[in-house]
């Protein structure tokens, strides 16, 4: 933890000086002075075209107008995110960026890491669409330096930026109450208060309640038996609520603080099996974290940010059946984090830009299963970055150190670890008249084992490597304004490579399943995007934007096995989305589909694991009506037009044709 004490010293020093120097007198009249603060409301988009790693968004506007759902459905629209959705409102839903796992793709909520020691997976199905201002995906990571380091050490990070208060018609409260209803008992109300307390004080607090009953009809196809029934055990209900105080300082530093609740009960539907439709399986969720980040420009060259949080997340599975002893098979889990991470940044010449960020974290678990070692690990993770902008090129590299410390209450805890992992990324642009950029970007990640990896009953194993990864990454950006009859046209190329070794996969031994390095994967690809709007006449106005992504993810593992170089399951060759929006004076109407091609459940690529694929489509009608100082939106969307019937994972249908409604009265 010597690396984790240096930085925190260092940090204070350095904060101390830019302290000392911050007030400098007016050079002509020796005083000084302060100039009223403008707040600007508006969140700057990172720029796809420009920047030297592959970059995609979605604005608050591009959620409302394709009527997407949830976050999985979001996310599922930027080209090189793998989505495993385990079916239904309340299943299960994670991301991994161009078949990394997981485990490698950090979730970022208003800057700060999302984490879970105990899975090392984020469900962002937790997550409600109705705050978001933008959301984005970084593959490699984001171009922002004054990032923690916990972001620096990902594989990629899904960015999660929630709106902040802005005030019109001289007003000094907001107000919006939301209620969507749809199919499957889908019941979603929400409330919103935004409070301006001061010119430097402003509050939020959001509110939303979701139930659904979640018992969709599907097709099982069993040979040439063909018979329709209900997904059942799917019910689900939670509630979310959030609080953020933002605060700007006479000195210009800004301080956000966030507390956050999450709840939820749901029932596992479980995998459709012949004769045997019911499940029984419930899990409750909770979810508590306090979070505060202070940012503060010292001036032109000197730039800081702190944050500090802590997470509180506890979980309970239950499982009812004559087979157990009680008629029922219950867990508990526990897990604490505090963490704390300090970012300095430095402009030692307008060419280049340097930042160390330092962070400190601590994990907890506890849980109820046999033989709990009660695990609590020590993690010190810095990056040191630095960033030489001159002319036509671009470069950044980076630098992270991880250093681990466990130790358990019960048993032998796993070696300390330490290790160094270095990134570069280089945008060129030939012509300065011209928005075409080449670019290139190498980065070596790791993730370290989880809790559950490392500690499971009976499948954990203590003596697990680190998994492995080296991304590499050229691609070719263009975007050019005033084109023929458009007004603008973007289009991003990108082919890419990823080796990952030491993969941490569940290996079958003589009695029971362990957990085991035994894992090589190459994964080659393309991802390309495409954006572009028309202008038809006064007042109407066509918005679309596409992605498409090619795939070759193979297993190397063993050369001896039936299944080597085979495509990985659940990795389709072909996926894509397109979308079109019509923006009316009376009327917005947009559309989207989503396409995946056909997959494999299992290792062996042989016609009996296929999966077929889809294509789901989304059809939304939106109109907005003016009540004096009030404003009242209503949208309609149906989703999954053509009632396809389709599986993301393996015996996990998914709902056919669905609707919703969604009413918003802001005042």
């Amino acid at each position: 933890m010597k690396v984790l004490l240096i930085g925190i010293v260092l940090f204070g020093i350095v904060v101390s000086k830019l302290s000392a120097q911050e007030v400098r007198k007016d050079t002509i009249t020796e005083k000084v002075h302060q100039i009223e603060k403008v707040t600007v409301t508006a969140r700057r988009l990172p720029n796809k075209v420009t920047s030297a790693v592959p970059i995609q968004t979605l604005s608050q506007q591009d959620i409302s107008q394709l009527g997407i759902q949830n976050m999985a459905d979001a996310v599922r629209r930027f080209a090189g995110a793998n989505v495993k959705d385990y079916g239904g409102i309340g299943g299960l839903k994670t991301v991994s960026i161009r078949n990394m796992g997981a485990a490698h793709t950090a979730v970022s909520y208003d800057g700060v890491a999302v984490s879970n020691c105990q899975a090392g997976q984020i469900d962002i199905g937790r997550f409600s669409l109705d705050n978001v201002s933008m959301l984005s995906l970084a593959i490699g990571q984001t171009e922002n330096m004054l990032q923690s380091a916990r972001l620096y050490a990902s594989a990629g990070v899904l960015s999660i930026e929630t709106e902040k208060p802005h005030f019109e018609d001289g007003r000094d409260a907001q107000f919006q109450a939301r209620i969507r209803g749809g199919s499957f008992g889908y019941v979603t109300p929400s409330f919103r208060w935004w409070q301006k307390l001061s010119n430097r004080t402003r509050f939020a607090i959001n509110a939303n309640y979701m139930r659904a009953d979640g018992n969709y009809p599907f097709t099982l196809v069993n040979g040439k038996y063909v018979t329709e029934e209900k997904r059942n055990n799917s019910n689900i209900y939670s509630w979310q609520g959030e609080a953020t105080l933002y605060h700007t300082f006479k000195d210009g530093g800004d301080l956000d603080v966030k507390g956050y609740y999450f709840y939820s009960r749901r029932g596992l539907p479980g995998a459709v099996t012949l004769y045997n439709p019911l499940s029984d399986e419930t899990l409750w969720d909770e979810n508590t974290f306090v979070q505060a980040r202070y940012k503060k420009n010292f001036s032109t060259q000197w730039s800081v940010q702190a944050q500090a949080k802590f997470n509180h997340g506890w979980n309970k599975y239950k499982d009812e059946g004559k087979e157990y002893t009680n008629g029922y098979y219950q867990e508990h889990h526990r897990q604490d984090e505090y963490y704390m991470s300090a970012t300095v940044l430095y402009r030692p010449m307008e060419t280049l830009t340097l930042s160390l960020a330092q962070d400190g974290v601590i994990n907890k678990l506890r849980n109820s299963l046999p033989e709990c070692p009660f695990p609590t690990r020590y993690t010190s993770i810095s990056a040191l970055n630095a960033r030489y902008r001159q002319g036509w090129i671009t470069t950044t590299a980076s630098l992270v150190h991880t250093a681990t410390s466990e130790h358990v209450e019960q048993g032998t805890a796993p070696d300390n670890f330490r290790r160094l992992a270095p990134s570069l990324s280089i945008s060129l642009q030939p012509w300065q008249e011209e928005l075409l950029f080449l670019r290139l970007m190498y980065k070596s990640t790791f993730r370290l084992p989880t809790f559950n990896d490392l500690y499971y009953y009976r499948m954990g194993n203590r003596n697990l490597r680190p998994e492995k990864a080296d991304e590499y990454n050229v691609g070719i950006t263009w975007s050019k304004s005033g084109l023929l009859f458009l007004d603008y046209l973007s289009v991003t190329l990108d082919g890419y490579y990823n080796d990952v070794t030491d993969k941490i996969v569940a290996f079958p031994t003589t009695y029971a399943w362990k957990m085991a390095n035994y894992g090589k994967v190459h994964a080659a690809g393309v991802d390309a995007t495409l954006a572009t709007a028309i202008s038809l006449t006064k007042g109407f106005k066509l918005i679309m934007s596409g992605g498409y992504t090619w795939q070759k993810a193979i297993d190397l593992t063993d050369p001896e096995a039936k299944n080597y170089k085979d495509q990985l399951p659940y990795t389709p060759l072909h996926s894509g989305n397109a979308s079109a929006v019509i923006e009316m004076p009376w009327l917005n109407v947009g559309y989207s589909v989503v396409g995946v091609g056909k997959r494999y459940y299992l290792s062996q690529n042989i016609p009996e694991n296929e999966i077929e694929g889809y294509m789901e489509h989304t059809m939304t009608l939106s109109r907005e009506f003016i009540l004096g100082k009030c404003r009242l939106s209503v949208q309609a969307e149906m989703v999954n037009v053509t009632d396809e019937q389709y599986d993301v994972i393996k015996y996990y249908p998914m709902p056919g044709r669905s609707w919703r409604l969604t009413g918003t009265f802001k005042f």
